[in-house]
């Protein structure tokens, strides 16, 4: 006799299936779990602290004992680009959650609620559109200082926008179902509606903002970071590590080069990551 298997494993067995033949997406998260592997993992995966420094290696090209050479004062740059991998994604995931909560709150309430609630909201996210990120971020930066939470917190209460505009179109369609007609004739509360009925429907388009906005945080981190304004030395970051090599560019390429390509790829395979994740969870693709 076969044992039934539950309804949820088949759904959880396809949709990794459905995964699986993205390459794109399988190799982007690979190289993402590498990558996070090594952040977590620093202390120990890194040959060298990201401080320690020896003016005597200085400007050394890469080799055995330093795989992607040293900086200005000595340090192992791979270390550095290690613990800037730690720096990058703390701050891109930190940073999305604040935003993602804030947003995704809002726009769901626009969406579902209308009338005057919408309006307001909608006032709220236009008058954030019009306003730079970027330029809001450094002026508040320069105002109150830098450091990495402030950073996070800055950055996290400045790109909800995002989160708030889809969440709430994307909630303005699913009211509209049979599905929450019949929940509100049988007098669920709406607090029940909205987290049991909205919600996981909108999920997927939840998960591609909200990957989008891990790598818009990092790049905007790392622009802060290269205007001196965002994370600190010695603490290593990306941007502030292109921007201390921007000097040495036509003679030490690899000082820019290698943070660059490091920002650039992370960047790139979190967005491949959430392009998989969407197309597995688009409800248009559920069984």
């Amino acid at each position: 006799m076969n044992t039934p298997k539950p309804a949820g494993s088949g759904l959880w067995q396809d949709a990794l299936r459905r995964f699986a033949k993205n390459k794109l997406s399988v190799t982007a998260a690979l190289i993402i779990i590498i990558i996070a592997f090594m952040a977590i993992f620093a202390p120990w995966v890194s040959p060298a602290h990201y401080s320690e420094a020896n003016f005597d290696d200085a400007w050394q090209f890469p080799s055995l004992t330093h795989p992607m050479g040293t900086d200005s004062i000595g340090r192992d740059y791979f270390s550095r680009i290690i613990y800037g991998a730690q720096v990058s994604l703390l701050i891109g995931f930190a940073a999305m959650l604040i935003s993602g909560v804030i947003g995704t709150a809002l726009g769901v309430a626009a969406g579902y609620f209308g009338g005057r609630v919408d309006m307001v909201i909608t006032f709220l996210i236009t008058t954030r559109l019009a306003m730079p990120v970027i330029l809001v971020a450094l002026v508040v930066v320069a105002l109150i200082g830098s450091s990495m939470w402030i950073v996070i917190w800055v950055l996290g209460l400045l790109i909800w926008d995002r989160f708030a505009v889809v969440m709430r179109s994307t909630t303005q369609q699913v009211r509209n179902m049979d599905y929450v007609a019949a929940a509100q004739a049988i007098g669920c509360s709406q607090t029940r509606i909205i987290l049991t009925e909205i919600m996981p429907n909108i999920v997927n388009a939840l998960i591609v903002v909200a990957t989008l906005e891990v790598a818009h945080a990092v790049l905007l981190e790392a622009a802060l970071s290269f205007l001196g304004l965002g994370v600190q030395p010695p603490t290593p970051s990306w941007g502030l590590m292109i921007s201390e090599g921007k000097g040495m560019m036509f003679f030490k390429p690899w000082v820019i080069g290698i943070p660059g390509l490091a920002l650039f790829a992370m960047i790139l395979c979190i967005n491949l990551l959430g392009d998989g994740i969407r197309d597995v969870t688009a409800p248009e693709n559920r069984n």
